[in-house]
């Protein structure tokens, strides 16, 4: 599908690619990782513009016809609707639609209805609701105009258009950043079954271990390939590291045996002969090299000064929201004690935020009470205080501010490296750091405050997967209470060991854990495939069709003589052999899918290994490509003939 043949790329000097490859198979969901800066979101700009303007010696390669798909901005504020505006993303449709309302020509109107019945047209809307709602939209969020939503939702009908258009090419940059914990989980299943081939960059572990069939790398300027998730791809960068270590090892101990040689004989006449011939081996021997790991700086939570006697803080028969009639959630009742670690779980819009601004005095209640210790210390982190950074000053000066009384520039700047700025890097104006870096200087500020409850309100959108895991080793040493709202499952499942669910209005503990809440989602999310009746290919098939009967049926069935139980043996037995050839044919038939999809995962390994010669890569693109129509075909045999089978059964009882 996507072919990238000896990359090199730099931004102001600064190296991004340096003769990078990588071989990307049609079908395969890519997960792209790497530190953040490293050039991830660049490679798919690089994709894009490549490809919109093709060249012979371009070193993005893409098959030819196919059609790619990415989220360029969020949606337009307009007056149309959002339903609309996703349908109109296909392109195709939209202008087959627009066309049908003004053709004449009888021949053109046959061809054009023809056209739209091919690529299922009339299920448009439906398919485009479903994406809209799996994102997070009501029922009558789809009629209403683009303009009456926020930034982050038009974004969000900006992917639900893309993934509403099934491009070939699916590209995909932290689309979980726009989504609560119910619309990442809903993204992570479709992206599981997408026709297509996706590649998304992400910093969500749980969605690159889930929903990804290969991990495509971005280090020291080059692109590595391994088939799984993101875990398999650390396990197998850890196996080559200690491999390399292992080489470097024992070529060190051969250097140093051949320099001991030349040094001892170098000066004897006898054996300069030799030792000329060490000199040569040690000349041509090429250094195994072990690749620096980069550091990422710790992300640390100091503990209050003094310790609070429970209950640190207490919510009685609390409505709460932001004025007379904006009631968001009423008659809420919670206590938070000193060792809590909670995360708030509900779909966007239900009052996750107004719940914490309200735990965090930011909001004053509407009705009932807060009991808490008068000396009681809250530290809040939301992402909406990035636009509350001083634009002008620098990281230096935002620290200076939280320490009015510390005056010495070296403690300054020793708190700075602690939030991970460097001497290089603390005199940077605020809107020159990226994301992740406003994120760090944002907790770094919060935590100055050596808070009692942090509470922190989706911290992870732009931090990098190591950075995540170094705010997992912050919250899990801090030692106060933690409230946490975030759409990364690993994070709630690292971090938290109670939940609070907010729904219509109410919030209250919920019990189960994150993958139990994430199943509950899921499992509405599927209700309504619950009622089809056509077994899917991975669905065991039962040994006895007949239903079990309930212990009044069973004792209320009139017995059978013996004469009748015979005849009805002697059917089931007549009918077993002649459905024989059927259960045979079905059993061929699922070897035969078992075969090509063996066949399958052992192509896919070896065009996940190193570089492949363009012969060998056409045959097995040729291999792979026969062996996933055999297994389709196969499967279709299965369940036909599986079908036909138990309703000869069922037929013959």
């Amino acid at each position: 599908m996507l072919q990238i043949n000896d990359l090199s790329f730099a931004i102001q000097g600064r190296p991004l690619f340096e003769n990078a490859n990588a071989q990307i198979a049609t079908g395969w969901k890519v997960g792209l990782v790497g530190r953040n800066g490293t050039g991830k979101s660049t490679l798919l700009r690089i994709i894009r513009e490549e490809i919109a303007k093709p060249s012979a010696d371009s070193p993005i390669l893409l098959n030819q016809g196919a059609r790619l798909g990415w989220v360029a901005q969020e949606v337009a504020a307009s007056d149309q609707t959002i339903l609309d505006v996703v349908l109109e993303c296909d392109e195709e449709r939209h202008a087959l639609m627009i066309e049908s309302e003004t053709a004449e020509d009888p021949d053109r109107i046959g061809e054009i209805h023809m056209r739209l019945a091919d690529i299922d047209a009339w299920t448009a809307e439906a398919r485009a609701a479903e994406v809209l709602m799996g994102l997070g939209f009501t029922n009558d969020d789809l009629s209403r105009a683009t303009k009456e939503f926020s930034g982050g939702w038009r974004m969000r009908a900006a992917i639900a258009g893309v993934l509403f258009s099934q491009p070939d090419l699916l590209l995909l940059d932290e689309p979980t950043n726009y989504l609560d914990l119910e619309g990442a989980a809903w993204l992570e299943g479709y992206i599981r079954k997408y026709p297509n081939t996706v590649l998304i960059v992400s910093h969500d572990r749980d969605l690159l271990n889930r929903c990804v069939t290969h991990t495509l790398a971005l280090e020291h300027q080059k692109l590595s390939l391994c088939v799984g998730g993101y875990d398999a791809w650390m396990k197998k960068r850890a196996e080559q590291v200690e491999q390399l270590q292992a080489q470097k090892t024992k070529q060190d101990k051969e250097r140093a045996h051949l320099q001991s040689f030349v040094d001892r004989f170098k000066a004897k006449a006898s054996k300069a002969r030799q030792a000329q011939s060490r000199v040569k081996m040690l000349e041509k021997m090429q250094n195994v090299t072990i690749p620096i790991e980069e550091r990422c700086a710790p992300i640390n939570f100091p503990g209050p000064k003094d310790q609070l006697s429970p209950p640190l803080l207490e919510l009685r028969d609390a409505d709460l929201g932001y004025g007379e009639g904006a009631k968001i959630l009423s008659d809420v009742s919670l206590r938070m004690d000193p060792d809590d670690r909670i995360a708030i779980v509900g779909t966007n819009g239900q009052g996750k935020t107004t719940l914490v601004k309200s735990i965090a005095k930011l909001l004053p209640l509407m009705a009932g009470e807060v009991i808490g210790a008068k000396a009681i210390t809250i530290g809040y982190f939301s992402q909406d205080q990035m636009d509350e950074l001083h634009a002008g000053e620098t990281v230096l000066e935002h620290i200076r501010h939280a320490l009015p009384k510390d005056t010495a520039v070296a403690r300054q700047r020793a708190v700075a490296a602690a939030m991970g700025f460097p001497h290089e890097k603390v005199e940077t104006k605020v809107e020159k750091l990226s994301g992740g870096e406003k994120v760090r200087l944002l907790l770094g500020l919060t935590a100055m405050e050596a808070p009692h409850i942090l509470i922190l309100d989706e911290p992870t959108s732009h931090l990098d997967i190591d950075s995540r895991e170094a705010l997992i080793y912050g919250l899990n040493d801090y030692p106060g209470a933690v409230l946490l709202i975030t759409h990364d499952v690993y994070l709630a499942e690292a971090t938290a060991d109670s939940l609070w669910l907010v729904k219509d209005g109410h919030a209250a503990p919920y019990d189960g854990d994150i993958e139990d809440y994430r199943r509950l989602v899921m499992q509405a999310d599927r209700a309504p495939a619950a009622h089809n009746s056509k077994k899917s290919a991975k669905e065991p098939t039962q040994k006895n069709s007949e239903p079990e009967l309930t212990k009044d049926e069973a004792t209320s069935k009139p017995s059978l003589s013996k004469a009748e139980r015979d005849a009805q043996k002697r059917k089931a037995s007549e009918a077993r052999k002649k459905a024989a050839p059927l259960k045979r044919k079905a059993e061929q038939a699922e070897k035969a899918l078992e075969k090509a999809n063996k066949k399958i995962a052992e192509i896919d390994q070896e065009l996940a290994g190193p570089a492949l010669s363009s012969d060998r890569l056409v045959d097995l693109m040729k291999d792979r490509a026969t062996q996933e129509a055999l297994a389709e075909q196969s499967e279709v045999n299965w369940l036909d003939a599986l079908d036909a089978y138990e309703a000869a059964i069922t037929e013959a009882s």
